[in-house]
């Protein structure tokens, strides 16, 4: 049976460009859905879900939307009733992936579905906006931006070249199969530069006790995409080295989490096993975007376009604090290793961000917050030793086997 692709778009604006789209997708031997979420006028071609189904799967009426000419109404409304779309179409076999085209709302509407679809669903979004901040749009989902290099008006001679590309690479998406493996329970592991030694230890333990590790890089996205496993029930056990994003999220870097970061495996009562890893940093961008208000601060220039601060004192005291407020809510086995010899690889004596009184600052908090259902371990060890990776392995382990 031929799967099919679901497009969604504006068909009154844009109408012309979906109709390529469509027959190119059909042209290689899939079928497609159309979803219709324009609102000014009448679609350009028959869509398969109206764009008044739409609306009121968004909880608004398309009449009223029309009669009121609400831009940002119109967007968020159709943005919100085609994800509720989406999901429903991809729980039914109805769609095996989807594919959208736009500037700033139709990237917002599109993505808006494509994010309510689980990770593995192929995606696709041809867009003005992909060259820039893609985030708003991608979130934690593997989307793929494909950068519209002119503006979605029309077919031309670059634009049939670039949809024609786009409807290969959802058909290609759609149409491979992942070669057979084995299935094992998965752990979600957390990771940067800084305590890849660790990360690389404690994984090589993990994997040889039959477990599949999944390594999230602690950039904001990535703590978020582990905890939307975890909440999804992807996940067995988390092994959470690099809390590094509640530093950004407390002082201002531009890697944070949110405010719900470390929160999910307490939620869902999984085992988690939390250290410290690379606290001692609050990520920017160039040295030339770093706020004035940190004028003063020691930095580390970790690269050209990542430059690092060092978190003081009072900022680790609170980190302790937050940490333990976060854990004490957890519902299943939670334990917390503290390296004290450093919590990343320029947090060591003879580094540029080795500070104990702030690291110290950090643990007393910490120590002092947790209720008794927390384990706490301090080990005299920097957080990339070898026996400090294996003592994180050891205690999920033991987890996980009660």
């Amino acid at each position: 049976m031929s799967k099919t692709v679901g497009i969604v778009g504006t068909l009154d604006t844009k109408g012309e460009e979906f109709r390529f789209l469509k027959d190119q997708i059909e042209s290689s031997g899939l079928s497609t859905l159309v979803i219709n979420t324009g609102v000014l006028e009448e679609p350009f071609f028959e869509p398969d879900i109206p764009a008044d189904e739409v609306a009121k799967s968004g909880g608004d009426d398309l009449g009223e939307m029309r009669k009121i000419a609400d831009r940002g109404r119109n967007v968020a409304a159709m943005a919100k009733g085609v994800a509720v779309i989406a999901q429903q179409l991809y729980a039914e076999g109805k769609i095996h992936g989807i594919i959208s085209l736009g500037g700033s709302a139709g990237t917002t509407i599109g993505t808006s579905a494509m994010r309510a679809l689980p990770v593995g669903v192929p995606k696709v979004m041809v867009s003005t906006m992909a060259s820039g901040d893609t985030r708003p749009y991608v979130d934690t989902k593997d989307i793929a931006m494909m950068y519209s290099v002119v503006d979605i008006a029309g077919i031309n001679s670059l634009s049939r070249q670039i949809l024609s590309n786009a409807a290969g690479a959802i058909a290609g998406m759609i149409k491979i199969e992942p070669p057979p493996g084995e299935d094992k329970p998965l752990i979600g592991i957390t990771m940067f530069g800084v305590t890849t030694p660790c990360v690389t230890a404690a994984r090589e333990i993990l994997e040889e006790a039959g477990y599949e590790c999944l390594v999230f890089h602690a950039t904001g996205a990535g703590g978020r995409a582990m905890e939307d496993l975890v909440r999804g029930g992807f996940l067995v056990g988390v092994l959470d080295v690099t809390t590094t994003e509640l530093a950004d999220e407390l002082v201002g870097g531009v890697l944070s989490a949110g405010p719900n970061r470390l929160e999910a495996a307490g939620e869902m009562g999984i085992p988690q096993v939390i250290a410290p890893g690379a606290l001692d940093m609050v990520n920017f961008g160039p040295p030339e975007t770093v706020p004035e208000q940190f004028k003063g601060r020691k930095f580390y220039q970790h690269n050209p376009t990542v430059t690092l601060m060092r978190t003081a004192k009072e900022e680790n005291a609170q980190l302790g604090r937050i940490m333990a407020e976060k854990l004490n809510k957890a519902k299943g086995a939670t334990t917390v290793l503290i390296p004290k010899r450093g919590v990343s690889a320029i947090d060591k004596e003879g580094q540029p961000f080795y500070d104990a009184e702030a690291d110290g600052a950090f643990s007393e908090n910490l120590k002092a917050k947790l209720n008794d259902n927390v384990t706490l371990i301090e080990m005299d060890n920097h957080i990339n030793d070898d026996a400090f990776a294996s003592k994180l392995a050891e205690v999920l382990l033991g987890s996980l086997k009660k």
